[in-house]
């Protein structure tokens, strides 16, 4: 297949380009950057020039491709609401380069979209159109292109790491170093799903292979990771005391990450593994946190 493959750079999709590849697939990437066309080069990928915020720069692509891979998000956590709508006007776009034709486009979205309520672990078979993540607004522009024909599919991700990124912990990491101590909020019990990138690479590829609309798929390899045991293995790698942050402090001291670091987000993949024969094989996250050369 000809695979048009949005953020071919970012920290997911520079996974995706070589699984694509090593099994015989032909990549199109798209990038805004002299930087990332000459690593989109290297890597065997031809390179599309194109933005988020220009989606129909993107409609040339995939109107080409045999299927369509969107990953690209603008991880700008400081106006997340706003990225949110800026990924549904692109799925958007992406669809109508598709119409008329079987071909597949899958998105991305998160794993919280799957679970009924607070806590509840998240399943493939669940779509929560009233979950207050803004996150919503991509699952929702797929849901539309399906009702119009479009052969849409989802993926949704946990916190994706390897031993250099994890996800909504690379931030915590951060805050850490500004405020000297490794913080979860009240007793740390809520819990985050976690998936190895490779994993995650290989789920994408299945995905766009099995062309199954409407199907939603989960790149979890962890159902829970309790915050306090990723705060204490934080502490570890950066030496640095563990505390405790009552839930009202959590805004002065996590700021943006406020309204993540309480979250309990546990998740599911048994039927991904079931439905595609996908099994996550990597490194726990604790052991990519612990692995980091902090």
């Amino acid at each position: 297949m000809r695979i048009f493959l949005t953020g071919a750079t970012g920290f997911i999709g520079s996974a995706i380009v070589p699984e694509l590849i090593k099994a015989g697939h032909q990549v199109v990437g798209v990038t805004r950057s002299d930087a990332g066309a000459e690593a989109l080069a290297a890597a065997g990928a031809e390179v599309h020039r194109g933005t988020l915020e220009e989606p129909e720069g993107l409609c040339d692509g995939a109107a080409k491709a045999d299927g369509v891979i969107h990953t690209a998000f603008d991880h700008d956590f400081s106006r997340f609401a706003e990225n949110c709508e800026k990924d549904k006007r692109v799925i958007a776009a992406l669809g109508a380069a598709l119409a008329g034709s079987d071909r597949p486009l899958v998105i991305t979205s998160g794993v919280g979209m799957g679970s009924p309520g607070h806590g509840q672990l998240a399943i493939e078979d669940v779509f929560n159109a009233s979950h207050p993540n803004p996150r919503i607004a991509s699952e929702l522009a797929g849901n539309a292109l399906l009702d119009a024909g479009i052969n849409v599919s989802v993926v949704r991700l946990p916190q994706v790491h390897n031993p250099v990124k994890q996800g909504l912990i690379t931030p915590l990491i951060e805050i850490a170093r500004e405020r000297g101590v490794s913080a979860y909020v009240g007793e740390g019990r809520n819990r985050y799903s976690a998936g190895h990138l490779l994993d995650a690479a290989r789920l994408y590829r299945l995905a766009v292979e099995k062309r199954q609309p409407g199907a939603r798929y989960h790149a979890v390899g962890e159902e829970g990771v309790e915050v306090r045991a990723i705060a204490e293995a934080l502490g570890r790698g950066l030496k640095l005391p563990v505390v405790s942050i009552a839930p009202e402090k959590a805004a002065e001291h996590f700021g943006w990450m406020a309204m993540f670091a309480p979250m309990d987000l546990p998740s599911s993949s048994a039927l991904t593994q079931a439905r595609l024969g996908w099994h996550p094989t990597g490194p726990t996250l604790i052991a990519d946190l612990d692995a980091m050369r902090y």
